[in-house]
């Protein structure tokens, strides 16, 4: 298979989980949420920083920074869109509109950095630095999300529920 081949079938199946990450988290803001759902995603993410035990993947500490500097500031379009509401006595994700344009932007900046990096950078090293990019957008997103679960829980008891 020639270079251009593998990298639309790289490029198709990036797109392909970007359209499954969307469709997941539509569903998901129709069911209630906790403090695990929140939370246990950056952990469960964090394992794959055992691919740094291959030196191929290794990048310069600047690199490295910058993926996650950039990661966190996609980050801010998530936090920003991401917003809980209290029926009953379940907290749920209200759906933005504009949550699913700013995923799909993000997916074309990336999709751009991606080929623009992957001139000048090995594979592996490529996948590096968005592996730290999306670590850098993933955590601050949900802690920030589990912080504002945690006010909403905390607001919502009445003084004789304290």
């Amino acid at each position: 298979m020639n270079k251009i081949a593998a990298e639309i079938i790289g490029l198709l199946i990036g797109v392909l989980f970007a359209c499954m990450v969307i469709f997941i988290r539509l569903k998901a803001s129709k069911k209630p949420t906790n403090a695990k759902k929140l939370l246990l995603p950056p952990l469960f993410m964090a394992t794959g920083f055992i691919m740094f035990i291959e030196p191929k993947t290794w990048l310069p500490y600047w690199e490295a920074g910058s993926a996650f500097l950039v990661g966190m500031a996609f980050s801010i379009f998530l936090i920003k869109t991401s917003k809980f509401e209290r029926v009953d006595d379940a907290v749920y994700l209200k759906r933005s509109k504009a949550f699913v344009f700013i995923l799909i932007g993000l997916l074309v900046v990336r999709t751009v950095m991606k080929i623009a990096l992957e001139q000048t950078v090995s594979v592996p090293q490529t996948a590096s630095f968005f592996f730290i990019l999306a670590f850098g957008m993933i955590l601050p997103w949900r802690l920030s999300m589990y912080l504002m679960y945690r006010k909403l829980l905390r607001d919502g008891l009445t003084d004789l529920d304290r």
